[in-house]
């Protein structure tokens, strides 16, 4: 759990309304509505990005600004901080990261793909998934010999950038080539042989905003497989075994 969170919590027993949050006869629509408007922690507002109503009546999901969450009574005088899971007929169904799945799958949506190293194959494409990568990671580059055979299977792979250790990092310069290359695919592959590229970083590329936009959607290291529904799949994944995954034969 991020330390701004950790903060956030600790001034969660501070929360106060100025005045009683929900009437019975309000709607849950009205409830969320309100309790977005009235939390606060010291006396300030909380970042609150969205409320919204859960299978448990009378409970909100509060979704921050810094993709943190928490649940919170129409009240909000208590919350709870972790996962709200359903005990399905089928098993146990995690509800909060289904809805990170889709909150993510809605912001990768927006990135377009002049902002992306995309690599299509000459066939039909069956599928597509969305890579955050770094060429400095040996399991990227692992990955990335996969391509073809991902792209045979009818895959494309879709690269944003995520330099692991930072912005002042190698990896982010060399990140910063490949976008700025005249063809960002031919400069990716050679990043991934780890030959080193002499154009520019400065050009006016997405690699800093594609970063933060990352840690934003939970990634924690690369690569970072994010499949069509936003599941985020952490780490090396072979083609054919990626290829299921996506319900796709080999």
């Amino acid at each position: 759990m991020k330390n701004s969170f950790g903060m956030l919590l600790s001034g969660l027993l501070a929360v106060t309304l100025a005045t009683p949050l929900l009437a019975q006869a309000d709607s849950r629509e009205a409830a969320a509505e309100r309790l977005a408007e009235r939390l606060a922690v010291n006396g300030q507002p909380m970042p609150v990005e969205g409320v919204r109503a859960t299978p448990l009546e009378g409970f909100f999901e509060v979704r921050l600004a810094t993709g943190e969450r928490f649940y919170s009574d129409a009240e909000g005088e208590y919350f709870l901080v972790g996962d709200l899971y359903e005990n399905a007929s089928g098993g146990l169904v995690n509800l909060t990261e289904q809805g990170r799945n889709g909150e993510r799958a809605e912001r990768l949506a927006e990135v377009p793909e002049s902002e992306r190293v995309i690599f299509r194959g000459a066939g039909e494409n069956r599928a597509e998934v969305l890579v955050f990568t770094d060429p400095t990671c040996p399991y990227c580059r692992q990955l990335h010999e996969e391509v073809p055979r991902l792209n045979e299977l009818g895959i494309e792979v879709h690269y944003l950038a995520f330099p692991r250790t930072g912005m002042n990092a190698q990896g982010a310069r060399s990140m910063q080539q490949i976008w700025c290359a005249d063809n960002a695919s031919e400069a990716m592959n050679a990043v991934k042989r780890q030959e080193s590229l002499s154009g520019t970083a400065s050009c006016d590329n997405p690699v800093e905003a594609q970063y933060h936009l990352g840690l934003e959607l939970g990634v924690q290291g690369t690569p970072a497989i994010v499949l069509p529904d936003g599941r985020l799949v952490p780490g090396y994944v072979p083609a054919e075994r990626l290829a299921a995954m996506l319900g796709l034969d080999g």
